[in-house]
């Protein structure tokens, strides 16, 4: 597959929205900025826009400010704006199938139900845009909508604390070292969570 060149964090914009599991690819992407010294001060696409070089390779990043249903508004223009391919693209977010902290790296596939990636997806027209999702859990006893846009508990809290920096360790890696690496170290990054909710 293609080197990855644009990195996107979901989220929604303002400071309602921040801290709330639905935000967790705004806080990878700036976590993982902040590590590189890059800025995210831009605002280009529709979105905060920065750019990010390490081992050689140049790469851009993007938190869409188009909230997080249209989120594929500001993918689309930033593409093209950029020239790229949407294999050139990866997608930070949350997912609620996978517990709290665990990630999963993948080349492609369907949104799982993701409003945000749903928007990206058919923007660019494909299901082959790369995605790394961090857990967050599945609600037991309150509506999807009330539990992404709300607050991680005290346990989920120290769960996705821990993931923060293994979803930048996989950045890291995907940039230096490949796509299969990548996959590997998200694999065991999130092994020992599964199963835990921690509600």
């Amino acid at each position: 597959m293609r080197r990855t060149r644009l990195v996107v964090g979901l989220g929604n914009p303002g400071l309602f929205y921040r801290g709330t599991r639905h935000n967790l690819g705004f806080v990878v992407v700036e976590a993982w900025a902040r590590r590189h010294r890059a800025g995210l001060r831009q605002r280009a696409y529709q979105g905060r826009f920065g750019r990010l070089s390490m081992a050689g390779h140049d790469l851009a990043l993007l938190l869409p400010q188009t909230f997080m249903n249209m989120s594929g508004d500001s993918v689309r223009l930033a593409v093209d704006g950029l020239g790229l391919g949407a294999e050139e693209v990866l997608v930070v977010l949350d997912d609620l199938d996978l517990p709290p902290g665990s990630l999963r790296l993948r080349a492609g596939g369907s949104s799982g139900g993701h409003n945000g990636l749903e928007s990206i997806l058919e923007a660019l027209q494909t299901e082959q845009v790369p995605r790394l999702r961090v857990g967050i859990g599945h609600p037991t006893d309150q509506m999807v909508v009330e539990w992404v846009l709300g607050y991680p508990s005290l346990a989920e809290r120290r769960a996705l604390d821990l993931a923060v920096p293994q979803a930048v360790a996989v950045l890291d890696t995907l940039v230096g070292k490949g796509f299969d690496a990548a996959q590997q170290l998200a694999a065991s990054a999130g092994a020992g969570l599964e199963g835990s909710q921690g509600r």
